[in-house]
């Protein structure tokens, strides 16, 4: 995809219609077309810097039974995604940034970055599979065992789907 903001609407709506018809999460289109968006306009603004001669990559992948995934992936110099203030925290209600990322860890089940924050890597499960909740920012997986996740310190966000979050530095 041409980093544009104009090619954005016109690739989730065809992806998200693959992904009905395909009935890989039946239900469940709408949560992953927002957070595709997202991904998507983080890649082509944030990442690729609008540079017409940058590409966003899609990779998608729908498996009946198993759920969608998806890794979106842009030409940017990457991001740490630790360093993105939680927008849910009382000082961060009006920060501008960090929105979309707390959007995909919201209505996915599995988002990662990897290669240095250039590919975002997400997973919703079929409508059978236990849901996650996403983490957020400020939880550390540095005193945590990879593949378990913990309540969260503020009762709202006890509300949030469980998830495994990760990130890799080697691509």
């Amino acid at each position: 995809m041409p980093s544009e903001v104009k090619a954005i609407s016109p690739l989730v709506n065809r992806l998200i219609r693959l992904i009905k018809e395909s009935h890989c999460v039946v239900g469940e289109a709408a949560p992953v077309g927002l957070a595709l968006r997202e991904a998507l306009s983080n890649a082509v603004l944030h990442g690729n810097r609008l540079d017409p001669c940058k590409l966003v990559l899609v990779h998608c992948r729908c498996e009946l039974g198993r759920g969608v995934s998806m890794v979106v992936t842009d030409q940017g110099s990457g991001f740490d995604p630790n360093k993105i203030p939680d927008p849910s925290a009382v000082g961060n209600l009006d920060a501008n940034h960090g929105r979309g990322i707390f959007l995909m860890r919201w209505l996915m089940d599995e988002v990662s970055f990897e290669c240095g924050g250039t590919e975002v890597h997400m997973r919703k499960g079929a409508a059978s599979e236990p849901k996650r909740r996403p983490r957020s920012s400020n939880e550390s997986d540095l005193h945590r065992p990879a593949n378990t996740t913990g309540p969260l310190v503020s009762d709202r966000s006890r509300q949030l789907r469980p998830m495994r979050t990760r990130e890799r530095e080697i691509c």
